[in-house]
């Protein structure tokens, strides 16, 4: 869940809602909301304790179509998406030392949502990108040892950062009441909205325990303890990073700063140790990048299994036994979207994600209609039906608002959902 939306996305909300107050409290709101997501893909999860995750219950509630289209949707916005923003945010804390590597340097063609952008920021994204495909091509084995490296670096790195940041840095608690001028022209209740897409993307993944629920022991009684404590942990660290920042720095002094870490150390504790934590956090982002690049070809590997995805994507290299030709493809799409602008990737990953989880949470009203033999969990049978219905509703309006606020990256979010559906009736079924 740890990924590039807490380290890159603060100083764009700060520009778009003008205050601590508004930019905690969607912290706090996408929390809840992730928590009660959580909870609904529990009992998904104990009730189809199959890996898969969404792809087996849009299949199971609506249809092969949708469960194709999961995973259409997640090679372009689960994956290769986050992977671009990933290494761009990798990049640009890498400008820290070399400004250079900055997205502001790069050279920027079109305008509005028709620009594509590049630098040498880009293709120092690309080359991360590369050398991850490249390494997952020749085998897991190597890239789990780094993968277990740069995880447990990116924790002691937030723990540090937070510790050292109240109780050494040069920080000051009236910037918590200092406003900036805001950049969004949409009404502040709709600009939240929207900013919760923000923060969507940085709680993504507290679904992934169920992508391997049939290898967890007693399901019923551990999936939803460790989804819950993953998100509530999650949640604290990710509030504490954000005070954090906003401690260090005036709001209007952090508007649509990316490499936020990097400002925010840069001002509690002076150029010096600066580049250490702007080093570390550049390290922690590698971790992300890993890790995705490794998981997404299994995803599209497992679908192709069942005749769900492309047939290529099944294909294991008698040598390596890797599904060469998924990290490939994957790979490559990946670093083509290192083109696109960074808040337009991240408005694309939160309406594609959010679309298919709000499908996934309101299959739990079906099938506790349709079938008298379904488990209920207790936690989601609190109150009935105010934890699936919260995260329903809620979803569906980061989408209407959604399309709104952001139009063109909504619309691409959707385009590809709809070529998912495509696709599906014209060459795979």
């Amino acid at each position: 869940m740890i990924g590039t939306g807490i380290f890159a996305t603060t100083g764009f909300m700060a520009g778009d809602l003008g205050s601590a107050a508004a930019i905690l409290a969607a912290w706090t709101v996408g929390a809840a909301f992730a928590l009660a997501g959580a909870l609904a893909y529990s009992e998904l999860g104990v009730n189809f304790p199959r890996s898969g995750g969404e792809y087996v219950y849009l299949t199971a509630a609506y249809g092969p179509t949708w469960g194709f289209m999961t995973g259409w949707v997640s090679f372009f916005a689960g994956f290769s998406a986050p992977i671009a923003a990933a290494a761009l945010a990798f990049s640009d804390y890498l400008g820290h030392f070399y400004p250079v590597f900055k997205q502001s340097s790069a050279i920027v063609a079109g305008s509005g949502w028709h620009s594509l952008r590049l630098g040498y920021g880009q293709l120092l994204a690309s080359a991360l990108i590369a050398a991850f495909t490249i390494l997952n091509c020749f085998g897991v084995a190597r890239v789990a040892k780094v993968q277990v490296f740069l995880s447990a670096l990116k924790l002691i790195v937030i723990g540090a950062f937070i510790v050292f940041g109240f109780a050494l840095g040069a920080g000051s608690w009236s910037h918590f009441a200092e406003p900036a001028v805001r950049t969004s022209t949409s009404s502040l209740p709709v600009q939240f909205v929207v900013s919760l897409l923000w923060v969507m993307v940085g709680y993504s993944g507290w679904n992934a325990a169920t992508y391997v629920a049939e290898e967890i022991e007693a399901p019923e009684r551990t999936l939803p303890r460790a989804i819950a404590t993953g998100a509530c942990i999650v949640a604290v660290l990710y509030l504490g990073l954000n005070l954090v920042f906003i401690y260090s720095t005036p709001l209007e002094q952090m508007k649509g700063v990316l490499a936020i870490g990097s400002l925010s150390a840069s001002r509690l504790f002076g150029p010096g140790i600066a580049g250490l934590f702007s080093a570390l956090m550049a390290a922690a982002i590698v971790s992300t990048v890993s890790a995705m690049v490794t998981i997404g070809p299994r995803v599209y590997y497992a679908m192709a299994q069942n005749r769900a995805f492309f047939p290529a994507a099944a294909t294991v290299h008698p040598r390596w036994r890797t599904p060469v030709a998924a990290i490939l493809s994957q790979g490559v799409c990946a670093m083509l979207m290192t083109l696109t602008p960074f808040p337009d990737l991240m408005i694309y990953i939160g309406m594609s994600l959010t679309f298919f989880t709000v499908l996934a949470v309101a299959s739990v009203f079906l099938f506790r209609k349709s079938r008298p033999d379904w488990r209920k969990l207790r936690a989601v049978s609190f109150a009935y039906p105010m934890v699936p219905l919260a995260y329903v509703l809620v979803g569906a309006a980061m989408m209407v608002y959604g399309f709104i606020g952001q139009p063109a990256a909504s619309f691409g979010a959707f385009a590809t959902v709809a070529a998912g559906a495509l696709v599906y009736r014209l060459a795979v079924r």
